[in-house]
C-alpha cells in the first residue's frame, strides 16, 4: 500500500480553511501560543467536525497524524 504525503496546504484544504501559504501562516500567527495543557483538537477555534477529524486522526495514528503534528507543534511554540 502507499501512503500519502499530506502537507499543512492539504490538511487545511481537509479541515475547510483557506490553504494558501499566506493563508496558513496567518492562521498560525492569530493562534499560536496555545497553552501548553491544551491538545490541538481542543482548542476553541475549531468546529466540532474538525476538532473530530484531528482528534480520531492522531488517535489512529493515521497517514495524517505527521502533518497534524507539525501543526500542533507550530501553535503550541512560543
Amino acid at each position: 500500500m502507499e501512503s500519502s504525503l499530506h502537507t499543512l496546504n492539504n490538511l487545511f484544504a481537509q479541515l475547510g480553511l483557506p490553504n494558501s501559504n499566506d493563508e496558513i501562516e496567518s492562521f498560525i500567527q492569530t493562534h499560536s501560543h496555545l497553552a501548553g495543557t491544551i491538545s490541538l483538537a481542543d482548542a476553541p477555534y475549531w468546529t466540532p467536525a474538525q476538532a473530530a477529524f484531528l482528534r480520531e486522526e492522531i488517535l489512529k495514528d493515521a497517514d495524517w497524524a505527521e502533518v497534524i503534528d507539525q501543526l500542533n507543534a507550530r501553535l503550541h511554540a512560543k
